[in-house]
């Protein structure tokens, strides 16, 4: 369900969270949709000889669940996803249930900007993706 929060309805440390759990079908999609078919992603045999010794998701899929909370949730409709800083802290394998958070850290009433850190958790808790985002909110 999709939310339209006032601008004003937002303050500082208001959180929202989605989680979806990464399956093989999401990492195919996605490579056919970018073309990005690493085999680090889509081919077994090659994972195996690789630090992660099994396949992995692009990392930038923990991303697009951030910016599914942005557009649909906190802020949600209406949301302009501006700028989005991201460090990749560990690996998404298949199978991981992650959860993306954004919470408010600052907000410019003058332009309606406003800045979340952005975190992705897996299923044991662990920040797989760590960030800051700045949106428009009208």
């Amino acid at each position: 369900m999709s939310n339209n929060i006032a601008y004003e309805d937002i303050f500082l440390g208001r959180e929202a969270s989605a989680s979806k759990t990464i399956s093989e079908y999401d990492v195919y999609s996605f490579a056919g949709v970018t073309g990005d078919f690493n085999p680090i992603h889509v081919n077994a045999e090659f994972a195996k000889n690789s630090i992660f010794k099994e396949r992995i998701a692009h990392g930038i899929i923990s991303v697009g669940l951030i910016s599914a909370v942005l557009g649909t949730q906190l802020p949600g409709i209406n949301t302009i996803y501006l700028a989005q800083e991201v460090k990749f802290l560990s690996p998404v394998k298949l199978g991981d249930t992650l959860t993306a958070t954004v919470t408010c850290i600052e907000k410019n009433d003058d332009k309606h900007y406003i800045f979340f850190r952005t975190t992705v958790r897996n299923q044991k808790g662990i920040i797989v993706t760590d960030g800051q985002a700045k949106v428009l909110k009208k």
